[in-house]
């Protein structure tokens, strides 16, 4: 078996990373940026951090602020005309998982402007040229976007979230300052370290998980569950840094490797009701856990292992359901929904919302047989 690892060119990470910024853009002989963020960091002052590198160096840039959370087609053309507009010759971006992919979404078509469409990025993507250099520092510890080969955009015409898959489009650079973190809310940063935890748990169970993600993701649920809610509720600076670690790693191992089902379904959460991504995942996990643990009990048991949990003298099944629940309560300690009831679910889109999960490109990852009819059940149960 032949197995491939896609790794970000460079990487900083601690306290104040953003200050090798300058001296990065211009080794590489880079002229004008567009900084790509949203209005809510702008106006909490999170990109000023950034900027304030920026000016003091003397780099040229322009901004686009207008990033939505779950970032559609619409969004990435407007910011794609920006980019044209402005001359930038590279992108940065400033923000969490909507503003990063909406970043690789621009660098992507800046390279390839054949595929200006977007749809025809969906899935596995062939695209010709590396995206436009784009440099990432995110301020939220969850989608680990600076480190992968996806960005997921939503066509609204469809209700479709579109996850697109490309090599081409990981960052040239990356800068994981988590004093860009410190600020983010709690409510934000439970959900965006659920979903962190997600990615590691995940990538660990899928089907492709190998020696190599298997250290990436078996750490990454380590530094998560021992951190996250230190992290939200105290905002420890020691713990936030984890988890600003954490998510990292786990990016490598799941970026490589794929997902599952709960990423299927937590999309089509998003596309229909707008559900921010974290939550929808930290919602579904613990259901699709369950499910899953079936097929792979060793490997729920070394998760539960790893969270320091006695599971001596437990059958696979008492294992299954104990390493779960342990995820269904950090959960309700962050204060995340339990039922998608809870977020504006309807009982009439089950079937509409499995059939769409049926065909994400996550599915295909699930390390047990789902078909529309198993989908439907899920998601009734999490109902």
């Amino acid at each position: 078996m032949i197995n491939r690892m896609v790794l970000n060119e460079t990487s900083y990470f601690g306290y104040h990373a953003r200050e090798v910024l300058p001296e990065e853009i211009r080794k590489r002989g880079l002229n004008k940026a567009l900084l790509v963020t949203d209005k809510t960091l702008m106006s909490c002052g999170v990109t000023k951090m950034v900027l304030d590198i920026l000016d003091h160096d003397g780099i040229l840039y322009s901004v686009f602020d207008n990033v939505k959370p779950n970032p559609t087609i619409a969004n990435v053309l407007e910011g794609l005309e920006v980019c044209k507009k402005v001359g930038a010759d590279y992108l940065i971006a400033v923000g969490g998982g909507s503003v990063i992919d909406t970043a690789k979404a621009i660098s992507i078509i800046m390279n390839n402007p054949e595929r200006v469409d977007i749809v025809s990025l969906e899935g596995v993507s062939d695209t010709k040229n590396k995206g436009m250099p784009l440099i990432v520092l995110p301020t939220t510890s969850g989608t680990a976007a600076e480190v992968t080969i996806n960005y997921v955009i939503t066509d609204e015409e469809r209700k479709v979230k579109m996850v697109c898959v490309d090599p081409n489009d990981i960052p040239t650079l990356s800068i994981v300052d988590a004093e860009l973190m410190l600020g983010m809310p709690k409510s934000v940063a439970a959900a965006t370290g659920l979903d962190a935890l997600t990615h590691a748990i995940e990538g660990y169970i899928t089907k492709s998980a190998w020696e190599m993600t298997d250290m990436f993701h078996l750490e990454a649920i380590k530094l998560i569950y021992h951190n996250l809610e230190k992290a939200v509720k105290e905002k420890d600076k020691e713990a936030v840094f984890n988890m600003a670690l954490a998510q990292y790693i786990a990016g490598m191992g799941f970026s490589n490797v794929g997902l599952g089902i709960v990423h299927s379904m937590a999309h089509q959460l998003g596309a229909v009701y707008d559900t921010p991504h974290g939550v929808a995942n930290a919602l579904l996990l613990p259901y699709i856990m369950e499910f899953n643990g079936v097929e792979c009990p060793e490997r729920m048991r070394k998760i539960g292992e790893v969270f320091g949990l006695d599971l001596s003298n437990m059958t696979d099944v008492e294992v299954v359901e104990k390493v779960s629940n342990e995820v269904r309560n950090l959960a309700i300690k962050l204060d995340i929904p339990q039922h998608i009831s809870e977020i504006g679910g309807k009982k009439e889109d089950i079937r509409m919302l499995a059939e769409k999960a049926l065909v994400d490109p996550c599915t295909g990852g699930n390390p047990r047989y789902v078909d529309a009819d198993i989908l439907e059940d899920l998601f009734t149960k999490a109902f």
